[in-house]
């Protein structure tokens, strides 16, 4: 899923210089020399401060389908080497765990079984989506892998099926079918149930990165993968994190809004949008966010959700499930569940936002 969040990834850098005067006039010597040892021992300080700041660490590639960006920095030395094996070892787990697209995942194991041991990262993940599926009324749902396969959005050559086709594959999908057998273990209902956690496994990588971090005893990060974010404490100048969201339009990546992340705690971004991801069939536009109640994609004038979050995963399921829900519904149900949300719609080439109760308690909306 391709969603707009950016982040400021570039710190404000600090440069010592040393300027010396050739031609001023000569002091006298004793002055002269007693302020040289002065101007020395105050470089010397200078240099000694420079060699101890702490500097911004990078750590940058590309994993599920997407680019990643990590930046972090420590008052105490850390060991980037080992940070940087964590990470990608942390990948390598998350990729075997949750990926759709390797026959060999845990996830695809379980969609080729009727009861399975997952472990327990993809039963709470299960969990999650149940609360936010009941919420959502059944339009947010993680057994609707048939409905893309049909439409087409995980290949090259999406299109659209026919009324009888996506009955069929309704029939075949639902989280009621779906049961938490204990902390380590799912089961269907329906044999031939299958989960997609794309809508979900973004925050949790996230989430699982961030922890790495802090085991490694890193309290000032900024993680982000495909635009999904999170992050804690500052950067070195001891200025926020600051992180850029797009407008959310196809074809453009123009600055929208910049979010001033708190110092004072961790906050994880995560937006979904209809802009990126869509193809468009006899005038129509059809984005690839799916409402499993219909099995077809929304309609509605909504094309991006924000949702800032403390934890990464129930912030990623959440943007998904308010989006599919559109504006009025999701708006409501953000405020009952007292979730800080930021709605964006397009009318009539106008960009138009509302911000649920939560988000506008945040005050961390500023301009560009």
């Amino acid at each position: 899923m391709i969603k707009p969040a950016r982040g400021d990834f570039a710190p404000t850098r600090f440069a010592a210089k040393s300027t010396l005067d050739r031609h001023r006039p000569p002091l006298n010597p004793d002055i002269s020399s007693a302020l040289s040892r002065v101007a020395a021992a105050l470089a010397f300080a200078a240099l000694a401060g420079c060699a101890k700041a702490p500097e911004l660490q990078k750590l940058q590639g590309f994993a599920q389908g997407t680019s990643y960006h990590i930046s972090y920095w420590s008052a105490s030395p850390v060991d980037a080497p080992a940070i940087k094996k964590a990470v990608d070892n942390e990948f390598a787990v998350i990729d075997k765990l949750l990926s759709n697209y390797r026959p060999d995942s845990v996830i695809e194991s379980f969609n080729r079984n009727e009861t399975q041991e997952v472990g327990p990262e993809i039963v709470q993940l299960v969990r999650i989506a149940e609360t936010v599926h009941k919420a959502s009324e059944g339009c947010y749902d993680l057994t609707i892998k048939p409905l893309f396969t049909l439409w087409g959005f995980n290949g090259e050559t999406p299109s659209i099926p026919d009324d009888k086709a996506i009955a069929d594959t309704l029939k075949r999908i639902g989280m009621p079918q779906l049961t938490v057998v204990d902390d380590t273990h799912l089961s269907k209902k329906q044999a031939t149930l299958q989960i997609d956690l794309s809508s979900i496994a973004q925050g949790y990588s996230v989430e699982s990165l961030s922890r790495v971090l802090e085991k490694h005893g890193i309290t000032d990060y900024m993680v982000e993968i495909g635009g999904e974010l999170k992050t804690r404490g500052q950067k070195p100048d001891q200025t926020v994190w600051r992180i850029a969201i797009e407008k959310p339009l196809p074809g453009e990546h123009k600055l929208h809004k910049i979010l001033a992340m708190p110092k004072d705690a961790p906050l994880a971004i995560m937006t979904s949008g209809t802009y990126r991801h869509f193809f468009e069939a006899n005038g129509q536009r059809y984005g690839h966010i799916l409402d499993a109640r219909s099995g077809r994609p929304v309609t509605h004038d909504l094309v991006g959700v924000t949702v800032a979050h403390a934890d990464p995963t129930i912030a990623d399921a959440w943007s998904t499930a308010l989006l599919c829900l559109g504006q009025e519904q999701g708006l409501k149900l953000a405020n009952a569940e007292h979730l800080a949300a930021l709605f964006i719609r397009l009318q009539n080439d106008q960009l138009l936002e509302t911000r649920s109760e939560a988000f506008e308690r945040l005050n961390i909306l500023t301009h560009p």
